[in-house]
């Protein structure tokens, strides 16, 4: 018998998560005071966001792993070729149980820890200081302090936060051990309010979305539904076993025929027939030889619509032309 549907895939908004049952012992978190879930129309973004999230399609393995997730108040972690949906996935979650904007962490190389809980800019806050005088020297520390994706999803939210932490396997190696105690403890510190708690017992601390300011007590943070935390990976490279097992673990594959028509029409409901089945063959030609992504194929079928091309050559060529081989077999010429 498959898990209570939270998430259903559904095409149409609900309040599935009403019907969340209680975490497991070993997953509940406390954290308050209780903050409301910003609404998603307040996010700049809304627009992209929802297209993103009303265009996917999941699998039943998606679904039922998404579902397995939010049970067990686990992160997500996500592999799958480019153009497998990886990253449309928590924008579809959000949308459908109404959690709110996606608070997105972009890994790079670069990318450590304190990027994704909170930045602090003491060079800001020194001229500020400067500024106001002696007697201002020790005011308006939360001025300077803005929490990341990361430390905006532990905020004590009522209801969960949906964290998008895309391309994890970019990150550096020490990363995932990093991301593995706070998703596990469901709490931080941030260390400028904890050695000013005596002076500044709460601080209003601007989110990572910018659409509210959050209360801020002693300095420590600490969830109250865990955030619905979603990790991509391109799988290259491998992560620790200890990181692996508080994950759930979700491969999407590529999508084949039916289901990359399934997506074309959701994407571009009024594309002609005709051209869409011919540029499809075009990509699967291609895709045959060489790795492709979903989002090349609906680029060429856009472009190729125009009233100007009406010549089948000239349309088969251009949709060629803009959809390069991401990677090709070790045996062609190109390589």
């Amino acid at each position: 018998m498959p898990l209570q549907r939270i998430y259903r895939g559904a095409e149409q908004p609900h309040d599935g998560l009403a019907d969340l049952p209680a975490p497991p012992p070993w997953r509940a978190f406390d954290g308050g005071p209780a903050l409301p879930t910003p609404e998603a129309a307040a996010d700049p973004g809304a627009a992209s966001a929802g297209h993103r999230a009303a265009t996917f399609r999941p699998t039943p393995e998606t679904v039922e792993l998404v579902n397995a997730a939010l049970h067990l108040r686990r992160p997500l972690l996500v592999t799958g070729p480019p153009g497998s949906g990886k990253s449309s996935l928590p924008y579809a979650v959000a949308r459908e149980l109404g959690l709110g904007p996606v608070l997105r962490w972009n890994i790079t190389s670069r990318s450590a820890l304190r990027d994704g809980l909170y930045q602090y800019d003491p060079l800001s806050r020194l001229y500020a200081a400067n500024q106001a005088g002696p007697d201002g020297a020790g005011a308006g520390l939360e001025e300077h302090l803005r929490l990341g994706p990361l430390g905006t999803a532990l905020l004590p939210y009522r209801r969960p936060r949906v964290l998008l932490i895309d391309e994890i396997d970019k990150g550096d190696l020490d990363l995932p051990n990093d991301l593995l105690h706070v998703l596990e403890d469901g709490q931080y510190e941030i260390d400028e309010l904890v050695r000013a708690a005596p002076q500044l017992p709460e601080a209003e601390v601007l989110t990572a979305d910018g659409l509210s300011r959050a209360p801020v007590r002693g300095g420590r943070v600490r969830c109250r539904a865990f955030p619905f935390t979603v990790l991509t990976s391109n799988a290259e490279r491998e992560f620790p076993a200890a990181f692996l097992r508080r994950c759930v673990v979700l491969e999407l594959r590529r999508p084949e025929g039916g289901e990359l028509e399934e997506i074309v029409r959701s994407h571009l409901p009024s594309a002609d027939h005709t051209l869409v089945a011919e540029i499809l063959q075009v990509f699967l030609d291609r895709r045959a030889e060489g790795e492709l992504a979903t989002d090349q194929l609906l680029n060429a079928i856009y472009l190729t619509a125009r009233p100007e091309l009406a010549d089948q050559a000239d349309r088969a060529a251009l949709a060629a032309r803009v959809m390069p081989y991401l990677s090709r077999g070790r045996d062609d010429d190109d390589f």
